[in-house]
């Protein structure tokens, strides 16, 4: 199980801005803000790191977890809306599994988001 992630960008400020918002309906928020930031759905779990330097290469793809396939879309409309770039709307995945519900987008730095229900 992974504890956490942590990604390298060279706008702290901008990333952060991206993430607070994309993260939102997710319950994620900014709990640590200093020489890295660390976001969290609680102030004991901070599981979502940034931090000043190159923006981590090659652009690794990671996915949130969402509960519901609405959460998905949620999630993608508010990405887009904190400055994100479409990288594939929501919808069904049966490439990958016939459950397989996801949506990705381009965050400030390029690194792949996704946002995945796989029930």
């Amino acid at each position: 199980m992974i504890d956490h992630l942590e990604l390298a960008t060279p706008d702290l400020a901008a990333s952060t801005a991206f993430y607070c918002g994309a993260l939102a309906p997710l319950g994620y928020t900014l709990h640590v803000e200093g020489k890295a930031n660390g976001f969290g759905a609680e102030p004991t779990r901070l599981d979502f790191w940034l931090r000043p330097g190159e923006a981590s290469s090659p652009r690794p793809h990671f996915a949130f977890f969402c509960a519901t396939r609405p959460l998905v879309d949620a999630s993608y409309r508010a990405a887009l809306q904190a400055g994100g770039t479409d990288n594939g709307a929501p919808k069904l995945r049966v490439d990958i599994s016939p459950t397989y519900y996801a949506a990705f987008v381009r965050d400030p730095d390029g690194h792949n988001v996704e946002f995945v229900c796989q029930t």
